[in-house]
């Protein structure tokens, strides 16, 4: 029970040593974070498109 007790109070401690981003940064990061995810999905749908095309023709 000591152990757990000294886990937490160093997690605490270092916790507030941790230099949390701003506002504004984590908004920077989230559209970075949502643009790269809708490009990702649009090449990941034209491709499966294109796969899909190109085994329809081939077994169709």
């Amino acid at each position: 029970m000591k152990k757990l007790v000294q886990f937490i109070k160093e997690s605490y401690a270092e916790l507030r040593r941790v230099v949390w981003p701003g506002k504004d940064n984590v908004i920077s990061s989230v559209k970075v974070v949502l643009i790269s995810t809708v490009i990702f999905a649009v090449v990941l749908g034209l491709v499966d498109m294109l796969l899909l095309a190109g085994v329809q023709i081939l077994f169709g």
